[in-house]
């Protein structure tokens, strides 16, 4: 039987999955890297970290699946988005640590290059908002702040990359230097429309264009990993970034389906198929995937902080020692305090994008404590993603009525996932297979390499595990969320 090895390098931890030909998993691994905070705002990770954590996951996920690595058919890449790294051609050593999407670093020469009138043509062409969370101004940091670095880039001696460019130069050893459509939609530089690198954009940012990976299809060769790696050259079938992989696999084909993944952050992808819509409530217009030639749209919200909140109540208050134990502290929160936690640690995503925005709680009292902290922080998560759900409605008809699938790590959670179905009125699904993310990415490299069927027959085999239904009256349901509307206004204004 031939295997798939997914490789999901997320922003805090490197996973690798082995599935078989029906992408049924038959091995995981996963090992968590240093974060690196070197000032308020900023976030990095050493690109060392990045790499080793996947290559020791990808070989331990072989091992504990007790194959011959001669079974593996195919590999499939996701990855956290937007985080930036440049290398040099020649040897392949990284000129500084990588600058992950939460860093914050660039909002300067944001709100510069806004003041300039930039931004119009950037939502034109791209479909986001100029913000530091995309790579383009990541780039132009990285050449200005270190030595010699523009003028190495301008001679074509560096390689840009996003995290899944960076892995498939190191699998390959250096012979590919390539990226996928749905990350190259994630870097500022990239036409949604055209489907090219915008000339106009690069020189804007000041991002010389032979630093530039070429883009491939989702599902395409992107080389073969070197041999010493595995054994014998594996050949890398399909890439995606981490959110359009959940897309996938949550078998979000058909327009108006609509899926939310619970991470570091939270994203919400709606499927606009054909149509490029573009959004008045400032959602992102980005690309769901590429297949065939053929490019699907999405609208997109993205939360910066979701998992992250339990992360912090773990490892920066100390009040939990892990994630599973704020269910229960949550549901034995008191019901008559109403502690509002805005989680906005490295500014506030959409709709809002405030990356000034820092953290606040509201309503403590003496008797509030762990419990109350608990459930706040889990409804924080529930009300971002309203936001995110009321501004898609807003913005396209289509996703009126829209059931949310949801996956990631909080989607365990049987609370979470009950608050958010009772504070957005709508049904949450969650599926079988929550760790949609990898799934996504072996579906693409198998279906290139021949193993599984095409987007129906996929679709045919995705499978509901538990539908949580809204269970909270109209009134409470509307007073919590004014209330969270207030919070974050109050924020806002600090």
């Amino acid at each position: 039987m031939p295997f798939i090895l997914a490789i999901d390098q997320g922003t805090t931890s490197s996973r690798a999955i082995l599935f078989d030909a029906g992408l049924s998993v038959r091995a995981v691994a996963q090992q968590e890297f240093r974060q690196i905070y070197p000032a308020p705002g900023w976030v990095e990770h050493d690109p060392a970290d990045l790499w080793a954590s996947v290559a020791a996951t990808a070989r331990a996920a072989v091992e504990r699946g007790g194959i011959d690595p001669r079974k593996i058919a195919a590999i499939g890449i996701t990855n956290q988005r937007e985080t930036t790294l440049v290398w040099d051609r020649t040897t392949g050593t990284p000129l500084h640590n990588a600058i992950v999407w939460q860093d914050r670093r660039t909002a300067p020469a944001c709100d510069r290059l806004r003041a300039e009138g930039l931004e119009p043509e950037v939502t034109a062409k791209t479909g986001l908002l100029l913000d530091p969370y995309f790579s383009a101004t990541k780039i132009g940091w990285i050449l200005d702040h270190v030595q010699g670095a523009r003028r190495r880039a301008e001679a074509g001696d560096l390689a840009f990359g996003t995290v899944d460019s960076f892995l498939i130069w190191k699998l390959t050893g250096g012979r590919v230097h390539a990226t996928d459509a749905t990350n190259a939609a994630r870097t500022m530089l990239y036409d949604i429309g055209v489907g090219a690198w915008d000339a106009g954009l690069c020189a804007a940012f000041g991002v010389p264009m032979a630093m530039l990976p070429e883009v491939r299809d989702c599902a395409a060769p992107f080389g073969m990993t070197r041999a010493d790696l595995f054994g014998h050259e594996i050949p890398v079938l399909g890439v995606a970034g981490d959110q359009q992989a959940a897309t996938l696999g949550q078998a979000c084909f058909a327009p108006g389906m609509m899926k939310a993944t619970y991470g570091t952050g939270c994203f919400a992808l709606l499927n606009t198929g054909a149509d490029r819509v573009t959004s008045h409530n400032r959602l992102l217009t980005t690309i769901a995937y590429r297949l065939n030639g053929q490019t699907t749209y999405a609208l997109e919200g993205s939360i910066f902080i979701a998992g992250a909140v339990v992360q912090w109540l773990r490892d920066g208050l100390r009040m939990i020692r892990e994630a599973g134990e704020t269910q229960a502290l949550a549901g034995a929160a008191d019901p008559a305090q109403q502690v509002v936690l805005v989680p906005a640690f490295t500014g506030l995503g959409a709709p809002y994008w405030r990356p000034d925005c820092r953290g606040a709680i509201y309503g403590l009292t003496r008797n509030s404590g762990p419990a109350e902290l608990a459930r706040a922080a889990l409804e924080s998560v529930g009300f971002q993603t309203r936001d995110l759900l009321e501004a898609m409605r807003a913005d396209w008809p289509g996703a009126t009525g829209a059931v949310l699938r949801v996956d990631g790590g909080m989607a365990r959670s049987d609370w979470a996932m009950q608050f958010l179905a009772d504070i957005l009125g709508a049904p949450v699904d969650r599926p079988r297979v929550t760790e949609t993310t990898a799934l996504g990415a072996a579906w693409l490299a198998g279906m290139q390499a021949g193993l599984c069927p095409g987007p129906d027959g996929f679709s045919a085999g995705w499978a509901l595990e538990r539908r949580f239904a809204p269970q909270m009256d109209a009134a409470p349901r509307a007073e919590k969320y004014a209330r969270w509307q207030r919070a974050v206004a109050a924020t806002m204004t600090v």
